[in-house]
């Protein structure tokens, strides 16, 4: 598989960015996250191809560009949908569906068909897992931050109390995740880009 340069992938966040502020918000997350996963891959010896996992991370949140509306304000209640209208944004560019995978398998610790069934999500019944190494390296590292307003770095802890609100199960993953990969060190990062940690 062919895998994007940076500047590929940066002109496609530019091609689908509704504004300069949409833009800053995503694509200034999707490097964070990349740069968390360098740090957890050099820091834990994870075998994974690190140009597909930073490729991965920076393209898994280019379907939330779909979701401004004209006012230049981001649909939270379809906020879940992201994920799938990343991953049909970039098979319309053509891209591998390696790289799709992406977007659509980093949503929590993966959604499951019973998840979307159970909770009523507004996607296709489907299992949206990572599978690979990379798809679950560019999903953990998205867990560490936010775009929310303003953006933040979310410490471990912080994250697995946020994700046993959708049962013992989520925390369970996560924290299987955390033996394997070991936490990231926030602080510098946060530092870097002037992000509070919470």
């Amino acid at each position: 598989m062919e895998i994007p340069s940076y500047d590929d992938i940066r002109a496609l966040h530019r091609k689908h960015a509704p504004s300069d502020a949409a833009f800053e918000l995503v694509f200034t997350h999707c490097e964070i996250v990349a740069a968390i996963a360098d740090q957890v891959i050099s820091r834990s010896g994870a075998d994974v191809d690190p140009d597909l996992v930073r490729a991965g991370c920076l393209l898994h949140d280019i379907g939330v560009y779909r979701l401004y509306d004209a006012a230049g304000r981001i649909d939270g209640a379809s906020y879940v949908t992201h994920g799938v209208l990343g991953h049909a944004l970039l098979a319309e560019e053509g891209l591998p569906e390696g790289l799709c995978r992406f977007c659509s398998c980093h949503t929590g610790v993966g959604l499951t068909q019973e998840d979307v069934l159970a909770q009523d999500l507004p996607i296709p019944p489907a299992d949206y897992v990572p599978v690979t190494p990379e798809e679950r390296m560019v999903m953990y590292a998205d867990k560490f931050h936010s775009k929310s307003t303003p953006p933040r770095f979310v410490s471990p802890d912080s994250f697995e109390t946020r994700i046993g609100r959708f049962g013992p199960e989520k925390v369970s993953v996560f924290r299987s995740l955390r033996r394997l990969y070991g936490d990231p060190e926030l602080d510098a990062l946060a530092a870097a880009y002037g992000h509070a940690v919470t």
